[in-house]
């Protein structure tokens, strides 16, 4: 079963048109990751800086495997600098009710 990942990003203030720049770049290689079905990015209209991508993976994983390579290639510096705090992950599963 597909799992959903919520992961939620905050840019430092002078730092959003990067943040943009650099989830552009990053998630042209994610979504054709193995495991990974669909990565949607969704803006705050409140706060522009806070971004949130919406994925779903094939399982945990397969995203837990994406993840570790990201970290190791050292995919995660460059946004590292751009945030104003760690992003947050979160996994769900479905609910078939």
């Amino acid at each position: 079963m597909s799992i959903k990942i919520i992961l939620e990003f905050q840019s430092k203030p002078e730092m959003g048109e990067e943040l943009k720049s650099t989830l552009e770049n990053i998630l042209t290689f994610t979504r054709s990751y193995d495991g990974c079905i669909d990565v949607q990015v969704i803006i705050n209209q409140d706060n522009p800086l806070n971004i949130v991508l919406f994925e779903t993976w094939q399982s945990r994983q397969h995203y837990e495997k994406y993840h570790v390579w990201r970290e190791e290639a050292g995919g995660f510096n460059s946004l590292r600098a751009i945030m104003s705090r760690r992003p947050s992950i979160r996994y769900f599963d479905n609910l078939d009710i």
